[in-house]
């Protein structure tokens, strides 16, 4: 492994510890609320401090980042997984079916992801739509080099044999073609991960996030933004878990990229 993965694998390894061990850690639930305590302060009572409802602010950002991370993950599987679909399929089929399923990328490329996401984040909620228009947003450059990369591999000898041996399109991609994408597909679907996160982030300050009474990194960043000055406790933790997590994140991505592709090296 390359330095970067390494360093990447360490870093990330702290704010997954921190979601899987982190609810165990604390004597208050990410939803219970002390009626003593609103926007108090740090103390031995809530390390963190709490919010201005009177939850705690360590046990409500480790549940944030629980939801974070499978937020992240999701939209990294479901995106990569879109790309590789379409864009093998368009570059093994060629012809009609290609131009036709690129006309398709090409026009989610031009459409202003702001738009889609105010257009449809009234219209659905939860986490899982959140996802879908995450993914729907985040496939369509890979979809293109992978339809290219695979027109490439399409004029293979060991591809064409198998294709005149009577072997289905579905197969000789499977066997012969994704196995030579893979580094691609790894590198972007671990790049995914933190452009998810992020995205998620943003669109929690401009009202498109997790809906109440759920909540996320990117939520608890935006309540907090507004008193910061007052209350920085609120912000400070949930803040300082995403730059962490997106900084490790790139770095594994990077490292995996030197580790697995010969051209980078």
């Amino acid at each position: 492994m390359t330095r970067r993965t390494v360093a990447g694998l360490l870093l990330l390894a702290a704010p997954l510890a921190l979601a899987a061990a982190g609810p165990a850690l604390s004597p208050w639930a990410w939803d219970d609320i002390d009626f003593a305590a609103f926007g108090a302060g740090p103390s031995r009572r809530h390390w963190l401090g709490t919010t201005q409802n009177g939850r705690d602010v360590f046990a409500v950002t480790v549940h944030a980042l629980r939801r974070s991370l499978l937020i992240g993950a999701a939209v990294a599987a479901l995106a990569t997984f879109l790309a590789a679909l379409v864009g093998t399929a368009a570059g093994f089929a060629g012809g009609r079916a290609d131009r036709a399923l690129m006309w398709g990328v090409d026009l989610l490329v031009v459409l202003p992801p702001f738009l889609v996401v105010a257009v449809l984040a009234p219209r659905t909620g939860g986490a899982l739509a959140l996802v879908a228009v995450l993914a729907a947003l985040l496939w369509t450059t890979t979809a293109r080099m992978v339809r290219a990369l695979t027109r490439t591999l399409r004029e293979r000898e060991y591809v064409r044999a198998a294709r005149l041996g009577g072997v289905s399109a579905p197969r000789t991609i499977v066997r012969h073609v994704l196995p030579q994408l893979a580094s691609l597909l790894v590198v972007d679907a671990s790049l995914n991960v933190g452009a998810a996160i992020i995205a998620e982030s943003g669109l929690a300050h401009l009202g498109f996030g997790v809906r109440p009474p759920g909540v996320s990194l990117g939520t608890l960043i935006a309540d907090g933004g507004t008193a910061v000055l007052a209350h920085p406790w609120r912000f400070g933790f949930p803040a300082g878990l995403l730059v962490v997590l997106v900084v490790a994140v790139h770095l594994l991505a990077d490292g995996l990229r030197d580790a697995l592709d010969p051209a980078a090296r």
